[in-house]
């Protein structure tokens, strides 16, 4: 079976006053395409970390990162942005947007990274598709963050990506908003058969996915898709 994420035996420590603080131990699991996976835990559990650890955007101190069966812990840093730049989209709770480009620019950006024909009318589709067709010539500024993170979906599906990475991408979010933003996401991304990792506090988002791991202190303690072991089991009680 080809997975389009495999993460074995992950682990991430940082060295303060002199000592090792680990911050992510011993985590592994596998996603095939078009799987929906969140990560969920209290702040400070490690989620953010897994996540960037994922996306290649740090390396882990231990472990190994497959995405796209491509290894990312043997590559240098220009080669793992080279991997996101083609297989990788990413969400942001603050949206990420860049302030001096319109909204049809920021959604522009990737496809003109890959050197595509077309950006513009690309990008003037997909910002449709989210519901911004007359909003393309408006600076993050003069948007509200729901429009703006409408934005960022519509950037982020813009290199039709092999898996979605989306950190906390309702956090800035009144309730009605973050529905209209869900409901997006979810579509677009089965209409792309795209592979979704989520970080979210978000319980009630977390169960739109098809799997739900919990991360405590770093570890591991709950796979809805695969039990772990009983020496994790018992370090959440």
């Amino acid at each position: 079976m080809f997975f389009v994420l495999k993460v074995e035996n992950l682990t991430k420590s940082y060295s303060s006053g002199g000592r090792a603080l680990t911050v992510l131990e011993s985590v592994s699991f596998e996603l095939t395409a078009g799987d929906t996976f969140s990560i969920v835990g209290p702040s400070g559990s490690g989620k953010t970390t897994l996540l960037g650890l994922c996306a290649g955007l740090d390396r882990a101190t231990s472990g190994s990162v497959w995405l796209n069966g491509v290894q990312l812990d043997t590559l240098s840093e220009d080669q793992r942005a080279a991997v996101r730049n083609q297989y990788v989209g990413f969400i942001f709770q603050n949206f990420q947007l860049l302030p001096t480009l319109t909204a049809l620019e920021n959604v522009q950006v990737p496809l003109e990274l890959r050197g595509e024909k077309g950006s513009a009318r690309a990008a003037q589709e997909l910002l449709a598709r989210v519901g911004l067709a007359g909003r393309g010539h408006h600076y993050p500024t003069q948007l509200s963050g729901g429009e703006q993170q409408r934005v960022s979906l519509a950037r982020a599906f813009a290199n039709r990506p092999t898996i979605l990475f989306a950190d906390e991408p309702t956090g800035n979010l009144d309730a009605e908003t973050s529905a209209t933003v869900v409901d997006l996401l979810f579509e677009l991304n089965r209409e792309a058969g795209t592979t979704l990792v989520l970080v979210t506090h978000d319980l009630e988002l977390a169960a739109k996915t098809q799997r739900v791991v919990r991360i405590k202190g770093g570890t591991m303690i709950s796979d809805s898709g695969t039990p772990v072991s009983s020496a994790a089991s018992s370090s959440a009680l």
